[in-house]
Parts: C-alpha cells; structure tokens; sequence
C-alpha cells in the first residue's frame, strides 16, 4: 500500500502494469536473482539459508515496488546488504523509485541502495575486487540508475504536459464550435423571424378578414385573394432567399443581399396600411443618406417587430411610428400602440421576437426598451449610435 511518503509526481503517475507484464517481471528478475545465487555457489561465497531466503522475499517483495516505490525500495535495499541475490530487485526497484519519484525522494532512496551494497562490501567482498573499486562501481552504478529514472520522469512530465494541452486544445475547439453553432442557429431564427413573421401577418390578417366576412363584394374579395397571394408568393421567395444566404460563407456574419434600411420605413409601413392597420409615421431625420447601414437596417427591423405585434395583440388599434436622429445625437425608433379593450388576434407567436430584436439592437451598438406605459400602451423603443 502507497504511504504518504510514497506520493508520486502529480500528473505523472505511472501506470501500474497489467497482471501480465507483472508476471513477466517477476518470473524474469526471478531468473537473475537464481542465476545471482549459483554464481554465488561458484565462487564458494554462497550462504544458502541467508541468500535464498533473501533472495525469495526480494522476489515477494517486487510487486509493491509499483504500490509503494520509497518503501518497497528501502526494504529491498535491507536485504541486498545481507545478500547479492537481492541485488536484482533491488536495482529494478530504485530505478522505478527515480522514476516515480520528487527528486529528493529519489535521491534519499538511492542513497540507501548505495549504502546498502556498500556495507555488503564490508562484509562479503567481491573476489578479488578491491573494496575502493568497489565502493566506485556502486555508486556509478546506482547514480546512472537515478539518472536514468530522473530522464523517465521528466519523459513523461513532458507527454503528460502535452496530453493536457492536447485535450484542453481540444475542449476549447469543441466549445468554440458548440458556440458558433449557436451562434449560427440565432442568426437563422432571427433572419427568419425578421423576413417572415411581417409578411405571414399580413396574410393571416387578410384571410381572416376573408372568414369573418364572407359576403364582401368580389372586388374586395378578388383583391383581399390577390394580397393574400402576392404576399405568399413573396414569403417563399425571402425564404428561399435568406436559406440561400445563410449557407454561403460571410466571413463577418453580415448577410451580402440587399436589406431593407431606413428609406424602406415608409413602403413598410404601407404595406401594414393596406392590411388594415392604422399607422401614423412621422420621420424627422436630418441627412437621411449618412445614416449607417447597419443602424438603418435595424429602424427598420425595430418598426417591422412593433407592426407586427400591434397587428397581432392589439388588431384594429392605432399604431405610431416615430423616428428622429442626426449625425452625432444618435437614431431613436419608437412604436406605440393603445392596449384597448380589443380582444388579441389568434396569431400564432414565436415570443422570440423581442429576444431576438434585443439581439439585434445589441449588436449595432445601441439599446432597446419596450413594455408598457400609461395611459395602457405599449411601446416599443431603440436608441441607436449615428456618429457625427
């Protein structure tokens, strides 16, 4: 079991090995430890009791070294001073402590190894092998072992460094594509709400003129069936012209086809005459012609959204339309209708169409307010940005 001063290197733990590559490990450092003790036999050095039962815990003992890296590795250090048949684990064990380990850690474990097989050099001497070389070739040995485990740690800090900025790279491009696709579904909803919804309102009004008062004369009902078509005909069209423009590629979002700015107020607001809406205009814009597009554009989505719904909530009431501005004051658009005791149209409403004019007016620099004010009407106004 991991004790508290086995904690590893935070984000770059390495992975314990499968229960088959342990095996592997085991059955292999099994082998050299076997071959560590007849070389032992050989030489006439070989303490049988001390060494193979040194050499059977080293073996017991090397699946913790992945658990516990400092502990398995000071145990191990232990046994290799009492016998050479644990040097193998033991080595195995401080190169994965090199690894696994903070630095000082690493370095306190190696430190241990090498005092251990320094004493077993007191003790049991190799050969012929004077003890000075001796005492040289443990501690090259075990500083390459901390150098070689310090180079694996720092390897995988790296990858790791790399994987997290892989997947944060990836998290803020998914996140980015997830917002533009908002983004995009909005602009549809808006284009459409803004293209359709005025002119489907007109032919909902006429057709339900049409059903409430079936004994018209036939030239009202010849000419309320062609204003009925006309404004179908001109509902697919803007349709299939705003689903046209919104699969071409613009690369500031802006849509490339004409819109209706400014100087189409007056054509809007006739056409919501002809459907039988009361509508009183009054424009006072001094220099028309430097109005900016974007701003007059959106006048025009403004007095679009409050015509609409004085058709829709309020039918037969009065509807004003007021718009002011010069260079440098600013535009203002401004739509009143009264809340009269006339029931509401059964139109069907998104009630988006405020969210999305807020949207609109937000992103041409200006403000929007709408709600309703004494004495019982609704108004609907935008401030928008007229430089001088």
């Amino acid at each position: 079991m991991r004790t508290q001063h086995d904690e590893l290197l935070p984000g770059c733990e390495l992975r314990r090995p499968g229960p088959a590559t342990m095996a592997a490990g085991v059955i292999g450092v099994a082998v050299l430890v076997g071959l560590t003790i007849v070389g032992e036999a050989q030489s006439d050095q070989l303490r049988p009791v001390l060494d193979i039962a040194a050499g059977l815990a080293a073996v017991a003992l090397l699946p913790l070294v992945f658990r516990g890296p400092a502990t398995a590795a000071v145990a191990l250090a232990v046994l290799a001073a009492l016998s050479p048949a644990a040097t193998p684990p033991s080595t195995l064990a401080t190169l994965h402590a090199g690894r696994a380990l903070p630095t000082r850690r690493a370095v306190a474990v190696t430190a241990a190894a090498t005092a251990a097989h320094v004493v077993r050099g007191l003790w049991r001497p190799m050969g012929e092998l004077p003890f000075g070389w001796w005492v040289i070739i443990v501690v090259a040995v075990h500083a390459a072992l901390l150098g070689w485990g310090a180079l694996g740690r720092s390897r995988a800090q790296v990858i790791a460094a790399l994987v997290e900025r892989a997947e944060r790279a990836e998290a803020v491009r998914e996140t980015a594509e997830r917002e533009a696709r908002v983004q995009e579904r909005t602009r549809i909803a808006r284009e459409m709400h803004d293209v359709l919804a005025h002119r489907l309102s007109l032919v909902a009004t006429y057709s339900g003129a049409l059903e409430v008062r079936p004994d018209a004369a036939p030239e009202q009902l010849s000419r309320a069936a062609g204003v009925i078509r006309e404004g179908t005909h001109r509902a697919l069209e803007e349709l299939r012209e705003v689903v046209g423009v919104l699969r071409e590629d613009s690369p500031d979002g802006a849509l490339p086809r004409p819109q209706p700015g400014l100087g189409d107020v007056a054509a809007l607001v006739e056409e919501s005459r002809a459907a039988g809406t009361v509508v009183r205009l009054r424009e006072d814009v001094d220099d028309a012609a430097t109005v900016p597009g974007l701003s007059g554009r959106t006048v025009y989505r403004v007095v679009q959204e409050g015509l609409t719904n004085a058709r829709k909530h309020a039918p037969g009431s009065v509807a004003d339309v007021l718009v002011t501005g010069s260079p440098g004051a600013g535009l203002e658009v401004e739509v009143t209708n009264p809340l009269g005791p006339t029931p509401p149209s059964s139109l069907p409403g998104s009630s988006t169409g405020l969210v999305g004019l807020s949207e609109r007016v937000s992103l041409a620099g200006g403000t929007l307010q709408h709600g309703v004010t004494p004495p019982g009407r609704f108004r609907l106004h935008a401030r928008l940005p007229w430089p001088g």
